[in-house]
């Protein structure tokens, strides 16, 4: 009876694939957990940018006072902000990160 076998260890081929297997799952874990991290700060980041893209592009018809050079300035400023606010909910729920 060999050693091995005795004390129940694994030859070394077997040790390497299961440390390979158990370092790619942890990797794929963190890849995705971060991969949702971003995903989350993209879609909150977007919606802030909605709500004061908005806010800023409909100042005058909601009442409120905030000075601006000039209107077209207001309009084009807020439009920039829903733009981008569109963009940043679509990248965070398209979640292509690592490609």
């Amino acid at each position: 009876m060999s050693f091995s076998r005795l004390f129940l260890i694994l030859p070394e081929p077997i040790y390497q694939s299961m440390a390979t297997d158990f370092e790619d799952k942890m990797k794929d874990n963190r890849m995705q957990a971060y991969s949702n991290r971003r995903a989350l700060m993209d879609i909150g980041m977007g919606i802030i940018y909605l709500v004061v893209g908005g806010f800023i592009a409909l100042k005058d018809h909601l009442g409120t006072n905030i000075d601006f050079p000039s209107p077209p300035f207001s309009y084009i400023f807020g439009g920039l902000c829903l733009l981008y606010g569109g963009f940043r909910i679509y990248r965070g729920a398209r979640k292509n990160y690592f490609q």
